[in-house]
């Protein structure tokens, strides 16, 4: 028996698989599965200075459990959606006041225990500024920080979490930056002396280095320029350099 055009019209609206697949979409809701429990992400903040012939790092004094009362670095965790670096710039602005500070991720720290609120994975970063930011924008405890200090980098008092090892670490890449005098200069104010500049690579590195053999090296790289200006009221003035534009 032949069939009619309008029965074959519903055979091929049923068999058109092109059909049977825009339904399933549409009906069929899109589900998400999360097989493994997720961890937290938060972000710390190492930043280091040059005052007093020494090097420092800042420091905020906790206010809430766990660890209340314990110093520990600046920072906090990343909210969703959040970029890593923008949490990081939000964390050091909310506890400290600091603002605008230049940021460079260096580590991250893992270790299942590290925290005992929650499995926490911490994205370290590395910071420095010199004098000069800090006499405008000085470093102000605020949110939930007690107190902000900042510290020998060599003579620390207990920290909380795993501070301790981030603040090793970071240590320890700061020296591995030192190749590059720009990094040094950052801890500097815009102006600065060879002796201020030499005492930065010492305390750094925690060694001495020889006076001539610094000063001809240092010079030799042609990335510093004479600002054509000496210190004031020292017995001896000396002259001032700055980093070549």
């Amino acid at each position: 028996m032949a069939t009619s055009i309008q029965d074959r019209q519903e055979v091929s609206s049923v068999r058109d698989p092109r059909q049977i697949r825009a339904t399933e979409q549409v009906s069929k809701p899109q589900q998400y599965a999360h097989e493994h429990p997720r961890p937290s992400v938060t972000v710390d903040i190492a930043l280091f200075t040059f005052a007093q012939n020494e090097l420092k790092i800042l420091l905020i004094a906790r206010k809430a459990p766990p660890f209340a009362g314990y110093w520990a670095l600046p920072g906090g965790f990343v909210a969703i959606g959040e970029e890593l670096e923008a949490a990081a710039q939000r964390e050091l602005a909310e506890e400290t006041g600091l603002r605008n500070v230049k940021l460079d991720q260096m580590h991250t720290f893992g270790a299942p225990d590290r925290d005992p609120r929650t499995r926490v994975i911490s994205v370290a970063h590395l910071a420095l500024i010199g004098q000069d930011a800090l006499a405008h924008n000085p470093a102000l405890a605020a949110d939930d920080a007690a107190d902000a200090r900042w510290w020998n980098a060599y003579a620390l008092p207990q920290l909380a979490f795993d501070h301790a090892d981030i603040c090793a670490i970071a240590l320890t890449r700061l020296r591995s930056m030192l190749g590059n005098i720009e990094t040094a200069c950052r801890l500097l104010p815009a102006a600065f002396t060879l002796t201020q500049l030499q005492l930065v690579y010492e305390c750094v590195l925690d060694e001495p280095l020889d006076k001539r053999n610094f000063r001809r090296k240092v010079l030799d790289t042609d990335l510093l320029e004479d600002t054509g200006v000496k210190t004031k009221g020292d017995h001896r003035p000396a002259r001032l350099y700055r980093l070549r534009a």
